[in-house]
């Protein structure tokens, strides 16, 4: 027999038991049960046999019992409680009702995207509990194929993993370069990409932003030259870190032209094919109506994004 369908009849049969001893009487249990007397004790009979001793002792007023009885139910009523609220929980999901929502985010786009977003979910679903993930879009990607988060809002890097999850593209931005303050371009009100061409670029970690680099390198090939890397640090922050100390530029997408870094200036790019994805990705499947809510309030966060607004 299958270890699973084993395991199932156990597990019914200890359900079984439980009810046998609430009731005092196999008779009334199997009433409960709505199956015959003989059949519930064929049962108890079987998980007697299983677990290799005498588990109810019979009585003329019903059945109490035995010591090993008592082990039994110690040992597995958490197991069987645990069993039974897991089933309740993925029927629910099954049905597109969930009690908490996972969410991953970059920290960059929490103010302008998530916070309001989900402002307007709490009015919709205050029941709602929320599990907020500060995450890399590699960390976001990961946990979500592993079944460890319901949404990720993500960058354009999510474009690496659309295909294996529902998406939608919230945004497409436009897109600014972050230069030292001191850098001659610094005082600039625009910038085409193609002006920075022979300049060193500062890229960013492949492995915490996978497609990232490509990105750059897409947009400064369609301004005619390939971009040279010096660096690629992990994270953002490093990112604009080297910007400041070093004769070296990075792209991104423009909601950072608010962004205050010490030592780093953000100019838009005037490029107009010069754009940054804004993506949301979520599991596929039986959709949760709070899922829905909240792709649908980041789309009208992101839609009242305009250039120069602060993140932070």
């Amino acid at each position: 027999m299958p270890w699973r369908h084993s395991l199932k009849l156990m597990l019914d049969r200890i359900s079984a038991l439980f009810t046998v001893l609430e009731e005092g009487s196999v008779n009334r249990a199997a009433i409960r049960l709505r199956i015959t007397q003989p059949a519930l004790s064929r049962q108890m009979k079987s998980l007697e046999n299983e677990v290799g001793g005498k588990l109810l002792e019979r009585e003329s007023s019903g059945v109490k019992p035995t010591g090993l009885c008592h082990s039994l139910v110690k040992a597995m009523r958490p197991v069987i409680d645990s069993y039974d609220a897991t089933l309740s929980d993925i029927r629910r999901q099954a049905r597109g009702m969930r009690s908490e929502l996972r969410v991953g985010y970059l920290i960059s786009a929490a103010q302008f995207a998530l916070t309001p977003a989900l402002e307007r979910l709490r009015m919709t679903h205050p029941g709602l509990k929320l599990l907020l993930h500060d995450l890399s879009p590699r960390e976001q990607i990961d946990a979500l194929r592993a079944g460890e988060l319901d949404v990720a809002l993500i960058g354009q890097e999510g474009v690496t993993a659309a295909r294996d999850f529902y998406h939608r593209k919230l945004r497409s931005l436009g897109v600014c370069v972050a230069v030292s303050v001191s850098d001659p371009l610094a005082g600039r009100g625009s910038i085409s990409i193609k002006e920075l061409k022979g300049r060193d670029f500062i890229g960013v970690d492949e492995d915490q932003m996978p497609g990232r680099n490509q990105w750059i390198s897409s947009l400064c090939r369609a301004a005619g030259f390939k971009p040279r890397f010096v660096d690629s640090p992990d994270g953002i922050t490093n990112v604009l870190s080297l910007v400041a100390s070093e004769p070296a530029v990075t792209l991104l997408p423009d909601y950072f032209s608010g962004f205050k870094h010490p030592g780093v200036v953000f100019v838009p790019v005037s490029d107009d094919k010069a754009r940054w994805d804004f993506i949301v990705l979520w599991q596929r499947g039986k959709v949760p109506a709070s899922t829905v809510a909240l792709v649908e309030a980041l789309s009208e966060s992101v839609s009242d994004l305009s250039p120069g607004k602060s993140p932070c």
